[in-house]
């Protein structure tokens, strides 16, 4: 009998290029784990399909032509919301990114990295983790997370405040990009005890996802940002 584990992750393709649709779905389709779940050219075929097949990934270029994937972002998260959306990009402006992130993306690519970077994000992404490679590392999030001066009238002190020191160190681990298991051996707890903790977290300080977590920990100094 099949499990949920051993079910295919279902991929959507959005982009206005139908060749290098052609080519992400040579990639995906050849790994046995992945499937292409639909392909679409721009907002109302992205839509109709994601609320149709309900995706597990969405692959996103951002430059659809006179359309802009940040535009309707939040639209596909609303229709699928249990989807995952890795940005694909050739553009290179951190200011771009922090939108992206900001209305939910949860991975980021460049379309010039190797297959295998794109294929490792998918895994990553859909295991529950957040994607920024390393040669992404220093470009984006020393531009998009630079500390803030802490303030006695900062909104989020008093949600900082709440946290213990045991989720101010995992804090401190998801920022350094280890995941769950990593944490766990570090730590000498279980994984299901990191996994109870980074719940915590999220409720805490209102945030859903680890990507969200690590940007918001280099901005109120929880963590610090890469040299």
């Amino acid at each position: 009998m099949a499990t949920e584990e051993m079910k295919p992750i279902r991929i959507l393709i959005i982009d206005d290029h139908a060749i290098f649709r052609a080519g992400l779905r040579m990639l995906i389709e050849d790994r046995p784990t992945m499937v292409v779940a639909g392909e679409a050219a721009n907002c109302a075929e992205a839509l109709d399909i994601t609320a149709r097949k309900q995706p597990d990934i969405i692959l996103l270029d951002l430059d659809l032509g006179k359309e802009s994937g940040l535009d309707f972002m939040r639209e596909l998260l609303d229709t699928s919301p249990k989807a995952k959306i890795i940005i694909l990009t050739g553009v290179h402006d951190p200011d771009t990114y922090r939108r992206a992130i900001t209305l939910g993306a949860t991975g980021l690519v460049f379309k010039e990295q190797t297959a295998e970077v794109l294929i490792k994000a998918i895994e990553k992404v859909h295991a529950g983790e957040a994607w920024l490679d390393r040669s992404l590392t220093a470009t984006v999030l020393s531009e998009m997370s630079r500390p803030r001066e802490a303030k006695k009238d900062d909104l989020e002190a008093a949600k900082i405040a709440t946290l213990t020191n045991r989720e101010r160190e995992i804090i401190t681990l998801v920022a350094q990009g280890l995941g769950r298991k990593e944490i766990a051996d570090r730590l000498y707890i279980s994984e299901a005890t990191v996994r109870n903790h980074l719940t915590s977290i999220f409720g805490k300080l209102d945030l859903s996802d680890r990507f969200e977590l690590v940007f918001y920990a280099y901005r109120h100094g929880l963590a610090a940002p890469p040299d």
